[in-house]
This record gives structure tokens, C-alpha cells and sequence, in this order.
């Protein structure tokens, strides 16, 4: 099985720079600068159909076509590093164990874009993360992989890390442009996009660390090589796949593209701790609907997983057991994104404190019927109407859990208790 962004992964260990170069690192830092000009390395990541990691899959070659290139004056490359998604970690794995990936990552794609200074938007509690960085930064400038003239060449690029003060608003890429100008992170109006006027009002390219991170291995094999990577027809390159909750062995794991639901959970997560059954997962991070046992020949891909009305999102599994009561576990998660909220927009700012209050009220036994119907009501009233994507994302458990465990919230209203409590 081919391993690209953990090939060099061990417990407890990191990558320095003379590892990392026997491995093969920064061999296509090199060879873009030698052998490609930026638009062919633009096509190249275009054509290798790989998509954004951070959450919203955006293809990350089409997203590059918006980025106005030849435009005089400064430009910037952004790294949205703040994964503050509850059951995703993938990021953190990444940059414990082999940081330079990003680093190399960030050079080639600043080349291909014709961009000078870069950012990495780092979550404020990854100490070790950060001090990972900030040492491969050093070592790379040391190298002549950073700095003026790389490698010889009249590319210069220059890479600077700043710690999130810490929220999951920061994960919304203009709100975390507001965050590194040191304003207060709410989202901006869009158009005009980030791609024209972003940080400090210049062009700026915003990306997430696993997309960045593939950048050199698409250089290096090539469009085609990284497409087939893939199970699915429609999926490009390997995924790191985050499991946690009731799983014998959680933990990240790096897989093709698009291997099956049951499969991660079985095989991978070691089945369901305890010896209980699988009840639910979230597919992709705490702001994705829920899927059910009955979904475990879905590809975990993104086009498979909307064919079931959810999404991949970063890649982050959290698996229920059978003893789970999925209305708690759902107020669970609309308790930190009420809290998350950045107050900017009545739908997220009033809607999400309120979805708390009816699960809140379902889940202690003092629902009604109403209460039922209210819940169906505040989902049409939000998805779809917040200044951003934090309100549509908290929703996404509402949503599945009205589709799939519909019954079981009746039944917490019926019986006036939690149905999973025993007498």
C-alpha cells in the first residue's frame, strides 16, 4: 500500500532535514524549479485531481486558476493550520512526524504561483507542532531551500508561522485573515474573494496542510500516478483518515482515496470497543451528518459520501456504540458550535443557542411534540442562511439525526426520559 505523507512515520519521532532528504524530500522542490515552469506545475496539480483536506474539498488546481498570478506587487500563501474540528487531529499527526512536507509543500506551490511570503495558521495548541516548524523552517533557509535564490535559482521565498489564539471560527478562511491582521476573526463579505483581495488587502492563496503536503509527491510521480492512488473512479491520491470515539484503535491512518466505511471501522479502528455494536459515525468531522451500519460499502470519498447526504469533510471518523443516545450526542456537538460561534449573524448567533435549548429539553424528558417539529424548523431556517459555513457544518448533526434516529427522539419525548436510561 502506497504511503506518501506518513512514509516517514514512526512513534515518537521526527523528521529532521537529512532524513527527510534520504527519503527523497525536497527532490521536487528541485525539480520544479529546474525542470517546470509555474504553469506547468499548475497543470499538473489541476490535472491530478486533487482536492482540498481542510473540509470543503474544493479542487485545489481550479482553486489555484482563480489566483491572479501575474498581478504586480506583493501576493501572499496562506496555510490554514487551525484545526479546531472536534474528531480531527490529522494535521497535528502530520506535523509531529514529518514537518518538512509542508514546508517543501508551501515552497513549490509559492513557485507555482508567483507568491514571495507565506503564512502557516497554526492551532495555539500545537506546541509541538509549532516548535517542529519553526526548527524545519530553520533548517530549510540553512539549506538554501528557503530564503533568496532557492537552490540556485531567482525563486525566493520566505515562510513564517503565527499561533492561532484559538477559535473554530479561524477555520473559515477569511476569519482566519482577519486573525494573522490581529483583527477579530469574523468572516469577511465574499466576492471579493481571498484569491483578489486577501491578507492585507493583496491576492492571497489559502490551502490546508494535507493538500499543501501532497504538492511535492504530485511533482514527483506525476498527475496520473497520484489520480490512480485513488479506489474510487472519481478520487485522486491517498487520504489521512482520523478515528476516534468507541473504536478498539483509534488513531490516523493514511489509505488510497475512497476505501469503504466498513472497512475503516473493521479493519483499520479494530471494530467497535467492548464488544458492542456500531451504531453511528460522524464520516468527517463533528460537522457532518451522521451515517448508520447500513452505509458500510460507501466509499469514503466525496462525491460517494454526498450521494448519502453527508461529507467527507477533513477525514475525521467518530464512531457510536449502541449505547450511545444520539440526541445527547448531538447536543454534545451544538454546544460547541453555539460556543464557537463568532456572534456575526442572527441564524448562527441566536439559531445555534436555540437548537441547543429544544435538544436540551428533549433529552431531559420535557420535550413535546412541538419541540419535535421545532427542530425540523430551525434546520430549514439555518442551512443555508448564516453569513458562513459554521451554522450549515453545526447542523450537519441535526440533520442526520433527524434522517436516521428520528425514532429515538420521538421516543424521548413519549417516554419523557432518555429511552437508553434503565429503570
Amino acid at each position: 500500500m502506497t504511503q506518501l505523507l506518513f512514509k516517514n512515520r514512526r512513534p515518537d519521532h521526527t523528521v529532521l532535514l537529512a532524513e527527510y532528504r534520504q527519503s527523497g524530500g525536497y527532490q521536487g522542490l528541485g525539480k520544479a524549479l529546474r525542470d517546470m515552469d509555474p504553469a506547468q506545475i499548475r497543470d499538473e496539480v489541476k490535472a491530478s485531481g486533487l482536492r482540498g483536506r481542510g473540509g470543503a474539498g474544493f479542487f485545489t488546481g481550479v482553486k489555484w486558476s482563480f489566483f491572479p498570478v501575474d498581478a504586480p506587487g506583493d501576493k501572499y500563501l496562506v496555510c490554514n493550520g487551525d484545526e479546531m474540528e472536534p474528531g480531527t487531529f490529522k494535521d497535528r499527526q502530520l506535523l509531529e512526524a514529518d514537518p518538512h512536507q509542508l514546508v517543501e509543500g508551501m515552497a513549490i506551490a509559492a513557485y507555482a504561483l508567483n507568491v514571495n511570503t507565506g503564512y502557516i495558521f497554526l492551532r495555539y495548541a500545537y506546541d509541538r507542532c509549532y516548535a517542529n516548524l519553526q526548527r524545519a523552517i530553520a533548517e530549510a533557509k540553512e539549506a538554501g531551500l528557503l530564503g533568496n535564490n532557492i537552490l540556485g535559482s531567482e525563486f525566493s521565498f520566505e515562510l513564517h508561522v503565527h499561533r492561532s489564539a484559538g477559535r473554530y471560527i479561524c477555520g473559515e478562511e477569511t476569519a482566519l485573515l482577519n486573525g494573522l491582521e490581529g483583527k477579530r476573526p469574523n468572516p469577511r463579505s465574499k466576492p471579493p474573494f481571498p484569491a483578489i483581495k486577501g491578507l492585507f488587502a493583496k491576492p492571497t492563496a489559502l490551502n490546508n496542510i494535507e493538500t499543501l503536503a501532497n504538492i511535492p509527491h504530485i511533482v514527483n510521480g506525476g498527475a496520473q500516478w497520484f489520480s490512480d492512488l485513488a479506489l474510487t473512479e472519481e478520487g485522486a491520491g491517498t487520504k489521512l483518515y482520523g478515528l476516534a470515539g468507541h473504536l478498539n484503535t483509534p488513531g490516523c491512518v493514511e489509505l488510497p482515496m475512497g476505501v469503504t466505511l466498513g472497512e475503516l471501522v473493521e479493519k483499520h479502528g479494530g471494530g467497535v470497543w467492548q464488544g458492542r455494536k456500531f451504531k453511528a459515525c460522524l464520516p468527517g468531522g463533528a460537522s457532518t451528518p451522521y451515517l448508520t451500519a447500513d452505509h458500510f460499502d460507501v466509499a469514503m470519498d466525496y462525491n460517494p459520501l454526498e450521494a448519502v447526504q453527508t461529507r467527507l469533510g477533513t477525514g475525521g471518523l467518530v464512531v457510536f456504540d449502541d449505547r450511545t443516545c444520539m440526541v445527547a450526542a448531538t447536543l454534545n456537538l451544538l454546544r460547541f458550535f453555539a460556543r464557537e460561534s463568532c456572534g456575526w449573524c442572527t441564524p448562527c448567533r441566536d439559531g445555534l443557542p436555540m437548537v441547543c435549548w429544544v435538544l436540551e429539553k428533549i433529552e431531559t424528558g420535557q420535550g413535546t411534540d412541538d419541540d419535535v417539529a421545532m427542530l425540523r424548523q430551525l434546520l430549514g431556517h439555518i442551512n443555508g442562511r448564516s453569513f458562513c459555513a459554521l451554522a450549515l457544518g453545526a447542523m450537519g448533526p441535526v440533520d442526520g439525526l433527524l434522517r436516521h434516529f428520528e425514532q429515538e427522539v420521538v421516543d424521548h419525548v413519549k417516554k419523557g426520559r432518555c429511552p437508553l436510561q434503565t429503570d
